[in-house]
């Protein structure tokens, strides 16, 4: 085993559980995505947070949703759930953190994106092409993906 492997080991292995969104809107023919950019890195990305204790994932992504990109959703249906490990701190000591991030289809009913809180640095509304373009990581593009193929049963219900 090498030493990588075997400090590894010694870190405290975190789980977190997140839930968040792909929020759309038609607009003309085509179809618009709320994106957000985080404070301090400015990355885009989708709105989406921790699942807070005795809320369920539906319920903690409609209110991500609404924190941090300022918009009241819909939910419509569930696109996936992505899973990743990455390394942080918790309480001042290095942990490696194992992330599940429940994404969920909505469809925008109300608000502004002006109005997101302050861990967001800017909302905003983009074409969902540009979205993909613009998304930080290549799990969230897959996801979006996957929404723009769901949207269209979804809307020939509102139509």
């Amino acid at each position: 085993m090498n030493d990588k492997r075997a400090k590894d080991k010694s870190i405290l292995t975190v789980e977190q559980i997140s839930a968040g969104g792909v929020a759309f809107r038609q607009n003309d023919s085509d179809f618009e995505i709320a994106i957000i950019s985080v404070k301090p890195s400015r990355r885009w990305q989708l709105p989406k947070g921790i699942v807070d204790k005795g809320e369920t994932n539906e319920t903690a992504a409609l209110r991500e949703m609404r924190e941090e990109a300022g918009i009241e959703t819909d939910l419509l249906d569930k696109i996936e759930t992505i899973e990743y490990w990455y390394y942080g701190a918790k309480n001042g000591e290095r942990v490696r953190f194992h992330k599940l991030v429940h994404f969920f289809l909505m469809k925008y009913l109300s608000g502004e994106t002006e109005n997101h809180d302050h861990e967001v640095a800017e909302a905003r509304w983009v074409k969902a092409g540009k979205a993909i373009e613009m998304l930080a990581f290549k799990s969230e593009k897959a996801v979006v993906e996957k929404a723009i193929e769901l949207i269209p049963q979804f809307t020939k219900k509102f139509l």
